[in-house]
């Protein structure tokens, strides 16, 4: 590492609900970052009461991204139009390429107790927006999890750290994507590649250090160039997610579900998706 990462930015989500009522925070996809490209959004959402969650995410349609699915803690239950199911589990992800277009649902497995986790959405290149749908549903057990320095315990979802490489493949801006448990006092630095938009969010603990700042409890700090950073807890233990990936610099049109180039492509979208032929 050459060149560490500092922080250049700090956003703090706005409470919100999506889908039949669930309580959420919007971290990405909100005023004070409407987006990181490749970054379109980052939900995180947590609460042991059922009524925050049990309405669930009932069918609707995407078109043109990829949305992210991690886990940790509850059970939630996909369906789409074209007869995929899965279940998602607790320590497990999913990454599913929208593509041309699909209608799903995102429904609970529990009626009360603890449901937490996180939704990226993952702009995709003009060239694979009407690619075939895919998903890779991703357990537990598939998702290395190392410890690349003393007192730091990493899971790999996408991406590589210290020759462990996430299960998560084929993804055009090819992504990092790392679930970082720090003890008190450890520390641990991850390269970066010099070119892609990073972020770290911490989910638990009081917060880590990058370079010369420190980033709090449920805070998003936006990382400047560089080819790596080095994260370091203070007294007490924490947990992060650090993401990155290669942004596409292309025209953005979004619309609800529908996240295009062009309007007249949104406009497509609306009426393919009327019309049935999603």
């Amino acid at each position: 590492m050459n060149t560490a990462r500092t922080i250049t930015r700090r956003v703090r989500g706005l409470p919100t609900s999506d889908g039949a009522g669930v309580k959420l925070t919007r971290v990405i996809g909100q005023p004070a970052l409407e987006m990181l490209d490749p970054f379109l959004l980052l939900d995180a959402f947590g609460s042991e009461r059922g009524a925050d969650y049990i309405g669930g995410f009932p069918d609707h349609p995407h078109r043109g991204f990829e949305t992210v699915t991690y886990m940790l803690a509850g059970r939630m239950r996909h369906r789409d139009n074209h007869g995929n199911s899965g279940l998602l589990v607790p320590g497990g992800a999913q990454w599913m390429t929208a593509g041309s277009g699909l209608i799903h649902s995102e429904m609970p497995e529990q009626e009360d107790g603890e449901m937490r986790g996180f939704q990226l959405w993952v702009n995709l290149p003009a060239r694979d927006k009407m690619r075939a749908p895919r998903y890779q549903d991703i357990a537990p057990e598939q998702i290395p999890e190392i410890e690349p320095a003393p007192g730091a315990r990493v899971r790999v979802i996408a991406g590589e750290l210290a020759g462990a490489h996430g299960p998560v493949s084929g993804i055009a801006t090819r992504p990092l994507f790392l679930d970082v448990a720090l003890a008190a006092g450890a520390a641990l630095d991850v390269p970066l590649p010099a070119g892609h938009s990073g972020f770290a969010y911490v989910f638990e603990g009081a917060g880590v250090t990058l370079g010369d700042s420190t980033l709090g409890l449920n805070e998003l700090g936006v990382l400047g160039p560089g080819d790596g950073v080095r994260l370091a807890a203070g007294g007490e233990a924490t947990r992060l997610i650090l993401v990155a990936g290669q942004p596409l610099d292309e025209p953005v049109a979004k619309y609800g579900p529908f996240v295009m180039n062009t309007r007249e492509q949104i406009m497509q979208a609306v009426e393919d998706f009327r019309a049935g032929r999603f």
